[in-house]
């Protein structure tokens, strides 16, 4: 599955050492002033090289609009991006054509398709997510004309939260090969009331989904998450008087529909899962081997997974807001 969304429709293209990678986005909404300097900084957050603390590839990831803009603004057509590769080296996994990554989605991808592109992962690649942040930079561009702001934090690496102590445990375990992982939060401020339908098609559940969709997350909790299980029912409903909500436990959604409040949501990274230490697997015929893997991978990935988790939440939120107009509409029409 290649598409995200019902309303702002977004295919991802490309593979991680492949020539470019891109997305194309149907259901923009017309007359939305857009430029590639609109899109670049989300891009620049995520691209690697930029610190000590990510991989040393090079990529500069500048991004061409080709289509759906006309004199700087949004047309309603279906609007083209695409990031070319520049600093892509598939000679470096020659050797682990054969071979099962642990931790990777060789195994899984081998096992479901029978084949699987051994550069660097292909579609597996956290590089394929150049394409969601490129998309999501255009729905946070949307967003903005409802009031609508997205912003991260890390809340942690390795256990560590302080800047410095996150830091050095980075550096840590680049020293030893290894590799750290961590919790961010992403909080969405100004989300009107009223978005996400109830039962299937419910805002945590597709905000979930669309987190959980991101390589190397594999949790995510809403408002007080797991916490949840150790409050009394007194401690967790949010209260409401007259000028508001007392609390928000809940995160911002209740029912699975957006209460106006703060959406507050964390995910769990895994640690990267390529390291330089030696560990066991297989290869494609069955034998047990050890491997080292080499080349440029992150010591840990959570500060660039902080614009995709942006992205990815952007994306639902302004898939919604467009699902809840379409209600809107249709109530001013029969009224």
């Amino acid at each position: 599955m290649n598409t995200f969304g019902r309303n702002f429709r977004v295919t991802t293209f490309g593979e991680s050492h492949g020539l470019a990678l891109g997305a194309v986005i149907d259901g923009c909404p017309p007359g939305i002033p857009l430029s590639p300097e609109d899109i670049q900084p989300l891009l620049d957050r995520r691209r690697p090289g930029n610190s000590s603390r990510s991989s040393a590839r090079k990529e500069a990831d500048q991004v061409q609009i080709l289509s759906g803009v006309f004199e700087g603004t949004t047309t309603g057509a279906p609007i083209a991006m695409v990031v070319f590769s520049t600093d892509a080296r598939p000679e470096d996994y020659d050797r682990l054509k054969q071979v099962f990554r642990p931790g990777h989605a060789d195994f899984t991808y081998q096992a479901k398709y029978g084949w699987r592109d051994y550069r660097g992962g292909g579609r597996s690649s956290g590089r394929e997510t150049v394409a969601r942040v490129a998309a999501g930079a255009l729905a946070m561009k949307c967003l903005a004309l409802w009031g609508v702001r997205i912003h991260s934090r890390i809340c942690s690496v390795h256990g560590a939260t302080l800047p410095e102590a996150i830091d050095e445990e980075i550096r840590q375990a680049r020293e030893r090969g290894d590799s750290v992982g961590g919790i961010l939060e992403v909080q969405v401020s100004g989300c009107p009331v009223g978005l996400g339908d109830p039962v299937f098609g419910k805002l945590d559940a597709l905000i979930a989904a669309a987190l959980m969709g991101i390589g190397g997350v594999k949790g995510v909790e809403i408002g007080e998450g797991f916490r949840v299980a150790d409050l009394l029912g007194s401690e967790n409903n949010d209260q409401i008087r007259a000028t508001g909500f007392l609390s928000n436990h809940a995160g911002g959604i209740l029912g699975g529909i957006s209460t106006g409040q703060d959406i507050v949501v964390r995910i769990a990274v895994k640690p990267t899962s390529s390291i330089h230490l030696p560990q066991h697997t297989i290869d494609t015929t069955g034998k047990e081997v050890t491997i080292e893997i080499t080349g440029r991978h992150d010591p840990c990935i959570v500060p660039r997974v902080q614009p995709v988790a942006e992205a990815m939440l952007a994306l639902t939120l302004l898939d919604t807001l467009l699902e809840q107009e379409k209600y809107r509409n249709f109530a001013a029409r029969i009224k």
